[in-house]
């Protein structure tokens, strides 16, 4: 009986291991980025900037999926307001921010939401968890009537 149920045990915990590496494996569309940046943007007007960026910033939030987020930026004076994964990017100037191949990325967001008002910006930068770089294009959105974007990427 005893030996049963530790197996039993053992069998359930492994299930909910590999079930979580199955959820954690879930990779996010841009589809899913474009439509949650412009959600994002859209809750912004609703409820307010200072709300809408703690909801941004929170790592738990429903701003955080699969295996990318939404953060927002300030497209005036190039500062990332929000980031749920990398809080110590939060209230940085990363204008003049440049990924490993010299591409001043961060600028080409603000250029993006500035005159296009959304589109996609291909850089490196490395996967949650991760140091090595890796090939991401991430979405930018401008909200409208304000100078800030909301941003969110994937990894190709």
């Amino acid at each position: 009986m005893v030996k049963s149920l530790r197996t039993s045990i053992l069998l359930l915990f492994m299930g909910l291991c590999f079930t979580g590496f199955a959820v954690a494996d879930e990779k996010a569309t841009k589809e899913e980025c474009v439509a949650n940046c412009k959600a994002a943007a859209q809750m912004m007007k609703e409820i307010g900037c200072e709300s809408m960026l703690k909801k941004i910033n929170d790592r738990n939030g429903p701003f955080v999926w699969k295996d990318t987020y939404v953060f927002c930026i300030d497209i005036k004076n190039g500062w990332n307001l929000a980031h749920p994964i990398k809080p110590g990017l939060i209230h940085k100037r990363l204008a003049g921010m440049r990924d490993m191949d010299g591409k001043m990325f961060f600028a080409e967001f603000i250029k993006t939401a500035k005159t296009r008002g959304e589109g996609w910006v291909s850089y490196k930068w490395p996967k949650v968890g991760e140091i090595k770089p890796s090939s991401k294009i991430t979405f930018v959105y401008r909200v409208p009537g304000e100078d800030m974007a909301m941003c969110a990427g994937i990894y190709e």
